[in-house]
């Protein structure tokens, strides 16, 4: 008994296992997680070693290269990026996709006691960190007051952060800008060194005046005493009073030699939040913890401390979750939109009401059972999986479509009673049903096996398309059959059907006329591909499309060394230019100084403004910075680049902000430099290429301190002396820590004016030696010079890097000028300029999807092969293949598309889609011959039997991607680029279908019996 006939026989338990299925799907959505991609492990470890005070390259040469040499030989190691900077080794190592990365994190360990067993005394041992996501914040709050700057950063301290802390799923809050307090004491140069002080004396006194220690325990009759010695500071009168030294007899107090403040740290980064001062606080997520619903409980946090502390201002910078959500709600109403318009085109073909409701129950049916595996396979509702319930809406019905059509036509030819035609109509079918729907989940099979980024992305994509298909197909052989031989009635509209039944005419004429001409029909096609493959490189190219995200953001950089004043100065210039010409903007947060690791961020600022939602506002932000960026202009002394924020991924992927980024590799830092300028010279008169810049302009000014060993050793003075000595004078050494009020505050000791101290006052420093104080000058000299901030590595060689942002240009585009700019560069020996950012993220993905795209058509030949039990029809079928390629470029074209990794996506499910409408014609044709027609006559008769559910099934599927494919909306760039190449390469795939294929068949088949003129 067939599948159709069980379920006519038997409505009760077919519907009774579907609505069986529907409940389970139903329950599982009301418990799936929302997210904006899907979870992916990033196959990134990364080595950290910290060693204090050894200069960039001493960390190179004693902690990056020894550790670059050990891990070289991990197995699936790909490729080793290091950064060195005083104090700081970060060694970054990529794997290949599908790394375990704990067996890799074991290897890196076992690697690192093996190879890098005696450290630099004074180093840390190596601390081995897999790349998490959960590392970057969800949410930056801004926090703004008109109190007292100190007393807002204790309330941020010790009341806000401990509160979002306690949020369920927050890890870490980390606060960024507010002055930090400190007790200074302001060493008297001139009386320090008239009372021969040695520095280091006076630090030792303070932190031996200010102890809390136990002294053990005494007994006194049944009770255990404990003996303290409480010596911590009461207050800052004590301090002041603390003796530092004896002379004469007399001691010599503190407060005599130094001046006590109660003040705040020198900055180091100034956070202005809509133009006032504040601080702004990062939260990260606990790994694994769903971002929306932790935002959500930020957000009512964030309210009840808004109410319990109305001194207050709280302002929302970033919250991804709002974007998140919003790129969720959009894709699931163009979902919903597709499928209502599917119903649409169903009702005016069907004709009737009730043959579209049967029709219809597939799409419902298909989509929540498929919540069912989404939730069951451990994913989350994101754009890949939201968007393949979007690309499946239409194909959803495609099964139900043939059935029901050939039901309607068995009853009305035939005369067959409801039921009958029902089992006849769906039996007849359902081989080229099934054979349809396997060669569409053929194309998603390399999908499941791809390991780079993009088969990481699409993978759910690809799970819930085919399950999805999977579902609709059981519809179509079971529900639709039971329904169709209940409810079909003849009710349909007469316009209609004599519309259809006219357009059935003309189509005949045309087939006629393609079955005279076979050939020319076939060289008009094969000249349509070639012309469509000589306008393929003027599409362009890139790795994805870009996105409005909502945040446009403007760097100011300035040579290193440059005074924080300074910076602030030229910052805040660009700030009152956004303030006039972003009216938009909901929160403006301006940043000034360091930000991470690097020593050279500290001459750097930005301005980062947050947008309204995209439906709220009138420009996109790619628009707004334009605008900025030429409203901005030149900064004196500051190079200022404006850019909007890159998708999340991408971020993920790459350290820069710059999509382009052209790495110069070697070792000689001259020549790397030289290169490297040359390099920046030509790309900024490539057209398309704003904010060119290097990674490595130019060293940090240095007042360096030479020591004459020799003569500091006959003093009796080391090299530890003299930079213990220069340290405490200059930038100061924490010598304990003051209590107050349960806050624990830095003692810092320095001199008075440590900033503004001249040559004269470095060389007048006293060091102790054995003889007593030596003066510096003695043993020393001075000198200005210049030295690397960060020394960078790649491949275990030296980089500098030349970054770029692209504007109103493709990638692919853009690089091919590079390459050709590049092109006479003369390049020494042992060094290499090599194209990267984005552009190698987009090779990789590409190469990816070609494989994908070259095993796709592969494995849908090799099922139509199997299941025709021929070698010749479904190379007739796959005809139709490369006219979608006709299609795809035109739309793409049209709607000024690039080529990327969604497009191609697209492309690659095209080869399952536009076989289906071959295969209805190529297996109605066989079935007519096997009858005993001639093959013009079948090719004929089977044009006219299937001409409408081809082109029901191409419109339903064309019209539900419509909405995607119109990509508005947050989230509605990423999928856009697919839909398009999906329903232009359907479209015209379609049309020619139509004529191409009984042609080509014709050719075929035409030596063989039957075959009349």
């Amino acid at each position: 008994m067939s599948l159709p006939a069980f379920s006519v026989r038997r409505p009760v338990f077919t519907v009774m296992v579907t609505l069986i299925a529907v409940l389970l799907g139903a329950v599982s959505l009301t418990r799936l997680s929302v997210d904006l991609m899907p979870d992916v492990e990033y196959p990134f470890l990364t080595v950290a070693v910290n060693y204090p005070n050894a200069s960039p390259e001493a960390m190179e040469e004693l902690v990056v290269r020894p550790i670059e040499r050990a891990v070289a030989t991990v197995p699936g190691l790909k490729e080793i990026t290091s950064g060195a900077s005083e104090g700081v080794a970060n060694i970054r190592l990529q794997f290949d996709w599908g790394t375990d990365l704990t067996t890799a994190t074991s290897d890196v360990r076992d690697a690192l006691e093996e190879e890098y067993e005696d450290p630099p005394e004074g180093a840390d041992r190596p601390k081995i960190r897999k790349f998490d996501t959960a590392d970057f914040p969800i949410m930056l709050v801004g926090v703004a007051s008109g109190i007292d700057p100190i007393a807002l950063r204790r309330i941020i301290d010790n009341r806000l952060m401990v509160a979002i802390q306690q949020v369920p799923g927050v890890a870490q809050v980390d606060p960024w800008g507010g002055p930090e307090r400190e007790v200074q004491v302001r060493l008297h140069p001139e009386r320090i060194q008239a009372l021969g002080l040695p520095l280091e004396d006076v630090v030792a006194a303070i932190e031996a005046a200010n102890l809390n220690r136990p002294g053990g325990s005494i007994e006194r009759g049944h009770t255990d005493f404990t003996v303290r010695v409480p010596g911590r500071y009461g207050n800052l009168d004590a301090l002041r009073r603390t003796v530092i030294a004896h002379r004469g007899g007399a001691p010599i107090a503190l407060e005599q030699v130094a001046e006590v403040r109660d003040t705040q740290r020198e900055p180091t980064r100034l956070i202005r939040i809509n133009g006032e001062p504040g601080v702004r606080l990062a939260v990260r997520k606990q790994s694994g913890a769903n971002t929306v619903e932790v935002a959500e409980r930020l957000h009512r946090e964030i309210d009840r401390l808004r109410r319990h502390h109305p001194q207050l201002r709280f302002s929302a910078i970033f919250d991804q979750s709002e974007y998140i959500e919003r790129s969720i709600t959009n894709a699931t109403r163009s979902m919903l939109l597709g499928a209502l318009l599917a119903v649409a085109v169903l009702l005016f073909f069907l004709r009737s009401l009730r043959a579209t409701a049967v029709v219809a129950t597939a799409i419902p049916v298909a989509v929540i059972t498929t919540f069912g595996l989404v939730y069951f396979a451990g994913f989350t509702l994101n754009l890949m999986t939201i968007g393949g319930l979007a690309l499946g809406v239409g194909l959803m019905v495609d099964s139900a479509i043939v059935v029901l059509e050939n039901i309607v036509r068995r009853r009305d030819s035939e005369g067959l009673a409801p039921r009958e035609a029902a089992v006849a109509g769906a039996s007849e079918v359902a081989a080229p049903v099934v054979a349809g729907t396997l060669t569409t989940l053929a194309i998603f099979l390399p999908m499941f096996f791809a390991e780079a980024l993009a088969g990481q992305l699409f993978r759910q994509l690809a799970w819930v398309v085919a399950f999805a298909l999977l579902a609709a197909l059981v519809s179509a052989l079971t529900l639709v059959p039971m329904l169709g031989g209940r409810l079909l009635q003849t009710d349909g509209s007469q316009a209609a059907g004599r519309f259809l039944a006219g357009l059935e005419r003309h189509y005949q004429g045309l087939l006629r006329g393609a079955l005279n001409r076979p050939w020319t029909v076939a060289g008009l096609a094969l000249a349509a591909v070639a012309a469509t493959a000589a306008v393929i490189p003027q599409l362009g190219s890139e790795f994805m499309p870009a996105t409005d995200e909502g945040e446009v953001r403007v760097d100011v950089e300035m040579p290193p060394g440059t005074r924080l004043e300074t910076v602030k100065r030229a910052t805040l210039a660009a700030r009152r230019v956004v303030a006039e010409r972003v009216p938009e903007a909901e929160v403006t947060v301006t940043s000034v100084g360091t930000s991470g690791y690097r020593p050279s961020e500290s001459a750097v600022g930005d301005v980062r403004i947050s947008l309204p939602p995209r439906g709220e506002r009138d420009r996109s932000s790619a628009e707004v910075a334009a605008d900025l960026r030429a409203a901005i202009g030149p900064i004196p002394g500051a190079q200022v680049r404006v850019q909007t924020r890159r998708p999340f991924f991408m971020r993920m992927l790459s350290s820069s902000e710059q999509p382009l980024a052209v790495e110069v590799r070697g070792h000689d830092f001259g020549t790397l430099e030289a290169l490297a300028r040359e390099v920046r010279r030509r790309l900024r008169d490539i057209d398309g290429l704003t904010g060119v810049y290097l990674s490595r302009d130019s060293g940090l000014p240095q007042q360096l301190v030479r020591v004459d060993r020799e003569r500091a050793a006959d003093r009796g003075i080391t090299i530890a002396d003299i930079t213990e000595t220069v340290e405490t004078a200059v930038a100061g050494r924490v010598a304990s820590r003051y209590l107050d009020e349960g806050d624990e505050v830095d003692i810092r000791v320095q001199f008075q004016d440590n900033r503004t101290l001249s040559r004269q006052d470095l060389l007048d420093l006293r060091v102790n030696g054995d003889g007593g104080l030596v003066r510096l000058g003695s043993v020393a000299d001075l000198a200005v010079g210049s030295g690397p901030v960060v020394i960078d590595r790649k491949g275990q060689s030296r980089l500098i890097t030349v970054y770029a942002n692209l504007t109103d240009r493709s990638m692919g585009a853009v690089v091919r000028e590079v390459r050709a700019a590049l092109a006479d560069l003369p390049v020494p020996d042992n060094y290499q300029v090599v194209i990267g950012g984005d552009w190698e993220n987009q090779q990789e993905a590409f190469s990816s999807l070609y494989l994908g795209l070259g095993l796709a058509l592969l494995l849908v030949y090799m099922v139509m092969a199997s299941l025709y039990e021929s070698l010749r029809d479904p190379l007739i079928v796959m005809g139709a293949v490369p006219l979608a390629g006709i299609g795809v470029v035109a739309a793409l074209l049209l709607t000024g598309t690039t080529l990327n990794s969604q497009s191609l996506l697209g492309c690659v499910i095209l080869v399952g889609i536009v076989v289906n409408n071959a295969i209805l014609l190529v297996d109605q044709a066989n079935r007519l011959r096997e009858e005993g027609g001639e093959v013009r006559a079948a090719l004929l008769e089977a044009g006219r039997r299937r001409l409408r559910p081809i082109l029901m099934t191409t419109a339903t599927t064309i019209l539900a991607l419509v909405p995607l494919a119109l990509g508005f909306g947050e989230g509605g760039e990423t999928q856009a680029p697919m839909a398009r190449a999906v329903i232009g390469g359907l479209f015209v795939s379609t049309a020619i279908t139509l004529v191409l294929i009984p042609a080509i068949y014709s050719l075929v088949h035409r030596r063989r019996k039957g075959y009349a003129s």
